[in-house]
């Protein structure tokens, strides 16, 4: 019974991660560009009362033997990297990626970052940068005396001046994208990070192949299903309670095997 009570106390904890992370799941269902995590659970290790394959008392071969489980442990929590739904926002400086792809940014240390929030402002320099200031890479400088400013699918993007009707090209969008984006290191404000899961970032133009496109006026949302996440909560919180319910068995049975002592 001592393992049946560590068994359902890895249960319970694994449930614990797993709530934890749907509710981060549910805090974000309005966080641009935010991409769902999942948690991955595997089982521990099994104690062999009697070996898969050992000889029996007549030398016959055991077919299955006997394994007890020791519970369970987080594995790893995931992200998944599904497009979520476009919102059209009309801004100019608006763009969210149809596609595979990552906007890359410069952050105060120097380091590169990659996000899909596209919600993109103008700082005191003309510069485009996210939210947080962060300038877009590569660097593309909006004119003071712009009065419009269109972003092409290519990521091409056009300054028109003083209400000129032609456009004066002032640079390009240029995308990322990595052979695991699941092992990108999250570092929070939409920001992800290179690592050495998820493999050196691929750089290309919008709409090359293996990227997406820009679309200007538009925001991705997050790709979170609140009814998708809510079943999850129900289904995470009964586990809990039956792995909490499988300890307090355990301990009634041990309580009565004291009394028979």
């Amino acid at each position: 019974m001592i393992t049946a009570l560590f068994s359902g106390a890895t249960g319970m904890e694994a449930q614990e991660t797993n709530i934890n992370v749907i509710a981060n799941n549910l805090a974000n269902v309005n966080t641009t560009g935010f991409k769902r995590s999942r948690a991955n659970f595997q089982d521990l290790l099994y104690s062999n009362a009697r070996a898969v394959g050992s000889s029996s008392s007549d030398d016959t071969e055991v077919p299955t033997g006997i394994q007890i489980g020791l519970g369970t442990r987080a594995a790893a929590v995931e992200k998944v990297y599904t497009v979520g739904d476009l919102e059209k926002t009309g801004s100019e400086l608006d763009v969210a990626i149809e596609g595979d792809g990552f906007l890359q940014v410069t952050r105060p240390n120097g380091e590169i970052a990659y996000t899909r929030d596209g919600s993109l402002k103008k700082d005191g320099q003309g510069r485009l940068v996210t939210s947080d200031g962060d300038p877009v890479t590569p660097e593309i400088v909006i004119p003071e005396n712009a009065t419009k400013i269109a972003i092409g699918k290519n990521g091409n993007v056009m300054a028109f001046l003083d209400n000129e009707s032609q456009g004066t090209e002032i640079g390009t969008m240029e995308l990322a994208r990595f052979g695991n984006p699941s092992g990108l290191r999250s570092l929070g404000s939409n920001l992800q990070q290179e690592s050495s899961s998820s493999g050196a970032p691929i750089l290309g133009t919008p709409g090359s192949e293996g990227f997406g496109t820009i679309a200007q006026g538009f925001l991705e949302g997050s790709n979170v299903s609140v009814m998708q996440e809510m079943i999850n909560l129900i289904a995470g919180q009964r586990a809990y309670e039956v792995n909490s319910k499988a300890v307090k068995a355990a301990d009634e049975i041990l309580q009565q095997t004291n009394q028979l002592a």
